[in-house]
């Protein structure tokens, strides 16, 4: 699994960095199953997660009990309550497995201590943040100015894995519309 994450790093890097085998000595792997967990509202972040194999559902539950899809994640990329793991707070955010998982996880301790003594991670780390945040706004506003239709297509062309993944109803939590509209316009596509 680690030549997954070291390929990873390379390609986004450009280059192997300096430090990258001691990097990836700190990764531990993990396997997930469906429906488990890997971080609940209010607990303490402490790790992050590099997916090699599986699909991850993050979310919130608001005070009436309703869930809130922010987004989700597959393989070949990273995932966790960025600024609960930063600030090693608790965490806002719920991340799920909706399939089972392979991951690789590094534990916050080990995370600061390598972005300390290895600059390249550090880099890392940046780019990570600033992947985040950059998709996520993308995300948001293309879908504030699509209507339920155009949500739908800007899925199946920004993200088409997911269609074939994710059940209708999880989509259409994603794309704020209900399940109903969900399978009505899926089927004039």
């Amino acid at each position: 699994m680690k030549e997954v994450l070291r390929q990873h790093i390379i390609k986004r890097l450009g280059k192997e960095p300096d430090g990258l085998e001691k990097v990836l000595n700190h990764f531990e792997p993990q396997i997930a199953k469906r429906g488990e967990h890997l971080l609940q509202q209010d607990e303490l972040c402490r790790y992050v997660y590099f997916i090699v194999e599986g699909c991850i559902q993050v979310y919130v539950i608001d005070k009436n009990g309703n869930e809130s899809i922010r987004d989700f994640y597959l393989e070949d990329y990273w995932v966790s309550d960025i600024f609960a793991f930063q600030n090693q707070s608790p965490a806002s955010e719920n991340i799920k497995c909706i399939e089972p998982c392979k991951l690789l996880r590094i534990h916050f301790d080990n995370f600061q201590r390598l972005a300390e003594q290895l600059p390249p991670f550090a880099g890392i780390y940046k780019r990570l943040l600033e992947t985040a945040y950059n998709n996520t706004v993308y995300r948001l506003n293309s879908l504030n100015s699509m209507d339920a239709l155009d949500r739908i297509k800007w899925l199946m062309e920004y993200k088409p894995a997911l269609m074939t993944r994710i059940s209708s109803k999880l989509i259409a939590s994603y794309l704020g519309i209900s399940p109903e509209t969900m399978t009505r316009l899926k089927g004039k596509l």
